[in-house]
Order: C-alpha cells, then sequence, then structure tokens
C-alpha cells in the first residue's frame, strides 16, 4: 500500500515515530526519527531518499532546554562588553538601555514562542519566514542568522583568547594555541550527538548562573559596604556622573550617551532565541518551549538589569580600568575592578575562569544554533541538498562542519589583537541580530494573519503571545531605530581616518548584507509574497499533535522543585 500526499505529510514526525505496520508499501513499519521540517515528503521528494539522509533526534531533554534558556546567552557581552558602555553613557543610562532593550527583547521572544509552540522546527527561523511572510525573506533571514552565528562563534572565540591572557601577562604563549584548542573543544561537543551538547550546555550555563547569582549578592555586599575594604558606597558613583555626555553636550550628549548604550544591550541579548532554534531538537516541545520563553523574563531581570545596577553602584563609570586596551583577561570586566577596589584579592581569578567557561559555553552553543540554521536553510531548498545528511545519532554532521570552519576567521586576533578583533566582531554580529529579530517581529504579524485567514483561534493556542499585535509593532520599530543609527557616532566626526571608515564599515556593511540577499532570491527565483489564506502553517503539525509525552509526576518535593525547574 502506497502513501498518499497527505499521508506523507501526516507522518513526517518531528520525533521518533514509526510508521503504521499496514503501510506495506513502504518497507513496513520504517522509523522516522526527528523529521527536523515536519514534512519529509516534501523536503526529500520520497520516503527512501529520506531515509538516506536522515535526521535531527528529539534527544535534548527538558533540563537541557530550560538551561539552555537560562544561561545559554549570558556570555561575554554581559561579563566583558558591558563595561565600555558604562565608561561612555553612564550607570543610569546603561541601567535604562538594558532595561528598554529587555522589554523589546521580551516582546520578540513571545512572538516566537508561539510559532514556535505551533511548529517546532530546527533551525526555525527562516523557515517561518519562508511559509509565512516570503520565501525571499526567509532565504535572507536563513543565510543572514547563518553569518551572524558564525561570526558570533568567532567573537566569542576571540573573547575566550583575551581571557587566557589574564594569566600570560607576558605574552609568552601566541593566542592561536588556545583558540585552536577551544575551536577542537566545540566541535567534539557537537559532531558526536546533540545529546553531548546538550549535557555540555546543562552544566556551563548551571555554572553561569551560579556565578551570576553570587556576583549579584557580591555587589549587594560591596555596595553596603561588607566588603573588606568596608567602604559603603551607596549611590555614591550615581552622583557622580549618573547620565554621562558622551557625543555633545547638555540634553543632547546625555542622550546620545544613552542610545550608545542600546547597541550593547543589543549585543548582550544577542542569542536570546536559540531556545526555540532547539525545539525541532526538544522533547516535549508543546510543554518546555512555552515554559523557556516565559523564563526569558526572569533572566532579563535578574541576570540584564540586576546585574547592570549592581556594576553601576559598585565601581566609577570613571575608572580608567574600563577602556583599557591593552588589559589582559578580565582586567576590563567592570565585576573584576569592583572586585580589586573593594580588596577582594582571589576572586578575579576565579571570575576569569568562570567568564573563559562562558565564553566557550557560548562559542558551544553558537556552532550548535549556526549549523541549525544551516540545515533549516537546506530544508527551505535555499541551500545545497548535501547538507540535510545526518548521521546516525541525528547530527547534521555537514553543516557542523562549515559551520566550525567559519572560526578559523578568529586568527586575525594573532594579527590585529584579540581586544580590537572582538570589537570588530561585536558590532557585525549585533546589525544582523537586529535584522533577525526584525524579521521575527514582522513574520509574526504574518502568522497572525494565516490563523485568522485559515480559521484558528487564537484562544484555543497552548502558547500565546501578550499585547499583540502592539507590542509586535513597537518591537519591530525599535529595533530598526537601532539599526539605521547604531553608527551614529561616525558622522560625527569629520575628517574620516582610517579609524572612521572602519567604524562605519562594522555599523552598516550588515544592512547591504541583509538586502543584498533578499534582493537576490527576489530576482533569482521571483517567489511571490505569502498570502494569509495560502500560508503553510500544518506541514508537519498533525504527527507532532499525535505525539504522547509521558506526564511527569512529583513524588517529593525536591522533585516537585525539580520538575517545575526543569
Amino acid at each position: 500500500m502506497a502513501y498518499s500526499d497527505t499521508e506523507k505529510n501526516q507522518y513526517a514526525i518531528e520525533g521518533a515515530t514509526t510508521l503504521p505496520s499496514d503501510h506495506h508499501g513502504i518497507n513496513n513499519a520504517v522509523e522516522i526519527k526527528g523529521a527536523a521540517a515536519g514534512e519529509a515528503a516534501d523536503i526529500y521528494g520520497d520516503i527512501q531518499t529520506a531515509e538516506q539522509y536522515g535526521y535531527v533526534q528529539r534527544s535534548l531533554k527538558s533540563r537541557h532546554i530550560q538551561f539552555i534558556a537560562l544561561g545559554g546567552t549570558i556570555g561575554t557581552g554581559l561579563f566583558l562588553g558591558i563595561g565600555s558602555a558604562f565608561a561612555n553613557a553612564g550607570p543610569v543610562s546603561v541601567l535604562l538601555g538594558y532595561t528598554i532593550t529587555g522589554l523589546a527583547v521580551l516582546a520578540m521572544m513571545q512572538c516566537l514562542g508561539e510559532m514556535g509552540t505551533w511548529l517546532p522546527l530546527p533551525g526555525a527561523i527562516p523557515q517561518y519566514c519562508a511559509r509565512y511572510a516570503d520565501p525571499a525573506l526567509g532565504f535572507a533571514v536563513g543565510w543572514n542568522n547563518w553569518y551572524q552565528y558564525s561570526i558570533t562563534l568567532c567573537a566569542e572565540i576571540s573573547a575566550a583568547a583575551v581571557l587566557v591572557n589574564y594569566w600570560d601577562q607576558e605574552g609568552k604563549y601566541n593566542p592561536a594555541i588556545w583558540i585552536s584548542l577551544i575551536i577542537i573543544l566545540i566541535l567534539a561537543l557537537n559532531i558526536f550527538a546533540v545529546g553531548i551538547y546538550g549535557e555540555a550546555e546543562f552544566i556551563f550555563a548551571s555554572i553561569k548562573i551560579i556565578t551570576m547569582l553570587g556576583l549579584l549578592l557580591l555587589g549587594l555586599i560591596i555596595m553596603l559596604g561588607g566588603a573588606p575594604d568596608h567602604d559603603r558606597r551607596g549611590f555614591r558613583y550615581w552622583k557622580e556622573g549618573a547620565m554621562k555626555e558622551y557625543v555633545g553636550t547638555g540634553n543632547t550628549g546625555r542622550f546620545t550617551g544613552l542610545w550608545s548604550t542600546l547597541v550593547n544591550a543589543a549585543f548582550s541579548y544577542g542569542g536570546v532565541e536559540m531556545v526555540t532554534v532547539a525545539a525541532g531538537e526538544a522533547a516535549n516541545p508543546r510543554k518546555n518551549i512555552p515554559k523557556a520563553v516565559n523564563r526569558v523574563a526572569y533572566r532579563i531581570l535578574f541576570f540584564y538589569i540586576f546585574g547592570s545596577f549592581f556594576i553601576g553602584v559598585c565601581i566609577s563609570s570613571n575608572d580608567p580600568q574600563l577602556t583599557n586596551e591593552n588589559a589582559k583577561g578580565a582586567q576590563a570586566s567592570p565585576w573584576v575592578i569592583a572586585m580589586k577596589a573593594a580588596s577582594i584579592p582571589v576572586l578575579p581569578h576565579i571570575i576569569n575562569a568562570v567568564i573563559l567557561t562562558s565564553a566557550t559555553s557560548s562559542a558551544n552553543a553558537f556552532l550548535y544554533t549556526g549549523s541549525r540554521y544551516l540545515f533549516g536553510i537546506a530544508q527551505n531548498r535555499h541551500a545545497p541538498k548535501f547538507l540535510l545528511k545526518c548521521s546516525k545519532t541525528g547530527v547534521p554532521y555537514y553543516c557542523v562542519g562549515i559551520t566550525c570552519s567559519i572560526s578559523l576567521i578568529t586568527y586575525l586576533s594573532v594579527g590585529a589583537g584579540a581586544n580590537v578583533v572582538f570589537a570588530w566582531f561585536q558590532k557585525l554580529t549585533t546589525i544582523a541580530q537586529l535584522f533577525t529579530w526584525c524579521s521575527i517581529c514582522f513574520t509574526y504579524t504574518r502568522f497572525r494573519k494565516a490563523l485568522a485567514a485559515q480559521g484558528v483561534d487564537r484562544s484555543t493556542l497552548i502558547f500565546s503571545a501578550k499585547f499583540q499585535p502592539y507590542a509586535t509593532w513597537a518591537a519591530f520599530g525599535y529595533f530598526a531605530l537601532i539599526i539605521l543609527f547604531n553608527g551614529f557616532k561616525v558622522f560625527t566626526e569629520t575628517p574620516w581616518g582610517s579609524d572612521g571608515l572602519t567604524d562605519f564599515f562594522t555599523a552598516y556593511i550588515g544592512v547591504p548584507i541583509f538586502f543584498g540577499l533578499y534582493a537576490f532570491w527576489k530576482i533569482f527565483k521571483r517567489p511571490k509574497f505569502v498570502k494569509p489564506a495560502e500560508a503553510d502553517i500544518w506541514s508537519g503539525k498533525a504527527a507532532l499533535d499525535a505525539e504522547v509525552w509521558p506526564e511527569q509526576i512529583p513524588r517529593n518535593i525536591f522533585e516537585r522543585f525539580w520538575f517545575w525547574l526543569c
């Protein structure tokens, strides 16, 4: 008995599932593991080809997903990059910048959570864009995301090379050694099985979360005078310059100072959407993804907003160490500066080690996410078909290898200096990130219209975004403004030297890259804009709806807490 197209769609399974044994025309109960796009027959052409290429598998457990959500993007932006923002803008501007950007990111994640719960796919964002809005947008977002995460991977490895220098003050060892070791480590964690990646991120995220909670407590102690120096700082540093003048004077200077923190905040929040990218390989995604998305609010509040607050009350924004280009490792980290000022001698070494672990963790996460974006691009037929090839453990190894090869760019750090190269990567990736967030917001508005046009009541959804569509359009406008004016400082400095040209290039090169990708596919393939009534919101959904995941029933108070946490 042969499958019809409808049956192929129905049994293109998102998890490890067996086709009914009475369908003898398809090799008697062929096991389909993790069909990433939810519609294997349509992607590969037939079931036999699907077997040939293989699938990603749902090997990420609940605790993996929740800890990726909680700690997956706590990286160098919060530990290192935030220092320059304090030096330029002052403590109140940084606090406001992180809070405002956090609210916009939260609105964006609500949109992505609704789409991701409806149909969880690996490397989902370009597929949502192609299905619900415009195939050309899916092409542009897919390649833009892959480029973004590949470069962010370089940024995190470069930051790790900076951090190792903390223990190599005399520069005896070539940074290429540390870069090579980190690349080998993260490749090993990604190439064998997604479960290994999940376990590594669970451990890394646990370290980062515990460290951040400890730093917040330490910040409170230093603020109240409980450190060895017994200096009760209070809000002393707010009085000396709560909102510093950055470009210009008076209110204009303070406003530009605030604006300068927004790009830094966007970089720090970068990768917040990776938990939804992992949805295609998550067990019980209908339960775990909404839980993870909702916890984004807690992460923004506790780690970013409280973190920026306590940094602002523990150190002076005029401290020259914040802008020391020759700083080794975490010497320029505001947390380490605060500890030294409070006469805490041992903790800076521990914090440098934790930040090094954090940078390695972020690099590991960005390699995973970048490879899944490349896999999603191939599923959209926007990349060569060989990229769909997966190992027996469900790893798209060609995607992992190609994405990892981009990390070789990090060796630029050896010649130009790791601190300088990290700053370049930070600017490049932030604009690509903002385009991704804009695309998510726009695609969500099309998804809402598709639901309405095809008779789906949003009140029946497992997870529905709040304050819509107003929050979505507000977030979209906010991200677009940052893209347009992120390099405003360049236009205040004339004539331009080589540094000015470099700043302009890094601030705006992402704009022609994104629109160039969109125009290329629009001209090359001439796809039409997707009409809401024709948007593909169903392919792959029936099989996922049919999945039954065992309910976890806690037997005691400890299991109740663990099930709540994970």
